[in-house]
């Protein structure tokens, strides 16, 4: 059974480390749609931060999508532009939740508007990372919790990731069954809505196109990326991976510095 669908997550994976997709890499997936592949851009960021890509990759004209929030939001990419078709709320009720479990720590608590981060006033080496990667304005809020009486997809908390690795107990604990929390990387936990997943949003992407995960490559590097390998007919982690990845995947790529996508979509779309 041939592979029509590579799904990629974007940091780490499908750009280097300068935030670039190489020219070997893009030129494969180029060549790749070209021939009736379809590209799925699967990752944590804010849409604002993946478009981008998108527009890089042409994805427009072949008709690729992207997967947003861990598949919490789904946008259409056709030539008549960029539509969300999919939006996955967390319940506003788990907000002051949150907030009050971290209350005594030092990590900072994000989430969104279409096209603002808002932030609590914490402040430690992490905080930045976000708008410095996906380029949206950053506003910082006295009383959080309060504050985001709107619809959300997902919370992002940042900190040290020892700390991080403490509340991300915590948090699984006390919300056990009514959200989900993970690490998308070490300095980054993210609080997402029960049962979204890249992995399971891509399962009903398939469906969709009359495809299954036999049809499918995903690309990966992160902890985020797990559901989506291990669901994959060939899951492939990065070279730079954790270890944790690396352990349930089919395949290890080069890293993402050494156009392991690139390579990825040579060996097993253009052969």
């Amino acid at each position: 059974m041939s592979y029509e669908v590579i799904a990629l997550d974007i940091d780490g994976t499908l750009t280097n480390d300068d935030k670039i997709i190489t020219p070997r890499t893009k030129n494969a997936l180029m060549q790749a749609q070209k021939i009736g592949k379809k590209v799925v851009l699967d990752t944590g960021r804010h849409p604002h931060g993946v478009i981008p890509y998108a527009k890089e990759l042409e994805l427009e004209r072949y008709g690729g999508c992207l997967l947003c929030f861990n598949g919490g939001i789904v946008v259409e990419v056709t030539q008549r532009g960029f539509k969300t078709v999919y939006s996955k709320e967390l319940p506003n009720v788990y907000i002051p939740q949150v907030c009050d479990i971290l209350k005594d720590s030092n990590i900072t608590v994000n989430t969104y508007t279409n096209d603002t981060i808002i932030a609590d006033k914490k402040e430690n080496a992490y905080t930045n990372v976000e708008p410095d990667i996906i380029k949206l304005p950053f506003k910082r809020v006295d009383d959080f919790k309060n504050y985001v009486d709107f619809p959300v997809n997902k919370l992002l908390l940042a900190g040290e990731p020892e700390e991080l690795n403490k509340y991300e107990k915590i948090l699984k604990k006390y919300l056990d069954g009514q959200v989900d929390v993970f690490k998308s990387a070490p300095f980054f936990l993210e609080v997402v809505p029960l049962g979204v997943s890249k992995g399971a949003s891509l399962s009903t992407l398939l469906k969709s196109m009359n495809l299954t995960s036999k049809n499918l490559i995903a690309c990966g590097d992160s902890y985020n990326d797990i559901t989506m390998i291990g669901y994959a007919g060939l899951g492939v982690a990065m070279e730079n991976a954790e270890e944790d990845v690396k352990r349930i995947a089919n395949y290890i790529a080069p890293s993402n510095n050494d156009d392991g996508v690139g390579e990825v979509v040579e060996k097993y779309m253009l052969s």
